[in-house]
């Protein structure tokens, strides 16, 4: 798969580099060739010499070779490569690379990279859900850089949480995914996927709302515009940002307005998947004045919101895909089964509030997918990144079902 392919490979300074070589490893028997570049603080970490064996070539610090003055040039290395990938990504060199602050090898040839770039944090909890990390991570993925992103697990402080860096076989698996550029398997397929909460007003300060956070709805998108498919997201109020080429953002605030917008962009995709949290009733007689206090309410009147789903699918036609969630507290599967039925689905994912560590607000999800044929398939406790990964695989292999 990667014979031929030149990979730059930047290593800095974290625990986490002890993985690299391993990397290497898979790297040379898919074929690639691969030069590394590592700082001065990723020495500590791991030798060069032990870099240099399993590379076959010699892995660079400094500019230039100290005993002969050879240049070690950037700019070559940054023309020569097909991709660039920089694992582990500590947040110093996050930093800098957001920045451009260019001093060292490592940074300065990432500069004049000509070739996608891939990196991969690793680092500790706190550090990792630093304002300021994320901050640069946003923007290194709004210059078109690759995220892999950390996985949660125990770290070498002890602690346990996001900022592990992801495991070389599945570092590797992104790489040859991204030269299977001419196969993508979303490549000319249409995505509508919904996220977050819905607002529905009381008065033009007030509103109805769940503690929906939209992470699920935007993993589902970037996973999906990484595949090759055009994606159009329908986004309740978030905080979220997302930054894709392929991915085409659309703000709603209530039921009604995500009702509408999506409606609008169903009818040209190939797959919907209604992930959003919408609120199942909206206030009969919104005031068009704030509400005082002192002035009180006794009750407020509640009448249903549009069913987004079912409308979608009394429209969806035999060659469209209709995904739905259903987030049950009892009766889980009863519940969603005839949601799926009722519904004109093609699949539905259950989340169980039931799960501890799963659901609304947090970075990780457990989800059961259920088909129309009577199958399912269960996750375990994953990120939801990765939940995302498995429910677009499902997706991909009804998408083939289909087509066959």
């Amino acid at each position: 798969m990667l014979q031929g392919k030149k990979i730059l490979l930047g290593i800095t300074g974290s625990i986490a580099a002890y993985k690299v070589p391993l990397l290497i490893r898979l790297l040379i028997k898919e074929g690639a060739e691969v030069q590394v570049i590592l700082t001065e603080n990723a020495r500590d970490f791991v030798t060069p010499l032990t870099l240099a064996t399993l590379s076959k070539r010699p892995a660079l610090t400094y500019p230039f070779n100290e005993k002969d003055g050879t240049w070690n040039s950037h700019v070559d290395m940054g023309n020569w490569a097909d991709l660039m990938l920089i694992a582990p990504a500590s947040a110093a060199t996050l930093s800098k690379m957001a920045t451009g602050l260019a001093d060292n090898l490592l940074l300065t040839t990432y500069l004049s990279a000509k070739c996608p770039v891939f990196f991969a944090p690793a680092m500790d909890l706190d550090m990792y859900r630093h304002p300021t990390t994320e901050r640069n991570i946003s923007t290194l993925q709004s210059f078109g850089y690759t995220l892999i992103e950390p996985q949660v697990g125990e770290l070498a402080s002890g602690l346990c949480g996001a900022g592990r860096m992801e495991e070389p076989e599945n570092m590797l698996e992104a790489i040859k995914l991204f030269f299977r550029k001419d196969t993508l398997p979303f490549d000319g397929k249409h995505f509508l996927i919904s996220a977050g909460p819905t607002w529905e007003p009381i008065d033009p300060v007030r509103f109805i709302g769940n503690h929906s956070s939209g992470k699920m709805g935007f993993a589902l998108a970037l996973k999906a515009a990484q595949r090759g498919a055009k994606v159009s997201l329908v986004t309740g109020p978030t905080h979220l940002t997302i930054d894709h080429p392929n991915i085409m953002r659309t703000d709603v605030l209530s039921a009604s307005e995500m009702n509408l917008a999506c409606q609008e962009a169903f009818a040209n995709a190939d797959v919907t998947i209604m992930a959003a949290a919408v609120a199942d009733f909206t206030p009969s007689a919104p005031s068009q004045v704030k509400i005082k206090k002192e002035k009180g309410i006794e009750s407020i009147q509640l009448k249903p919101t549009v069913d987004i789903l079912s409308g979608l699918g009394g429209l969806k036609k035999r060659d469209q895909l209709l995904i739905g969630f259903a987030l049950e507290t009892d009766h889980e599967t009863e519940n969603a089964l005839k949601k799926l039925h009722n519904k004109n689905l093609d699949a539905i994912v259950l989340n169980s509030l039931n799960d501890e560590g799963a659901g609304f607000g947090g970075d990780n999800n457990k989800v059961t997918i259920f088909d129309r044929n009577g199958n399912h398939f269960e996750t375990g406790l994953l990120s939801k990144s990765e939940v995302a990964s498995e429910i677009l695989d499902i997706v991909f292999g009804m998408i083939n079902k289909e087509e066959g």
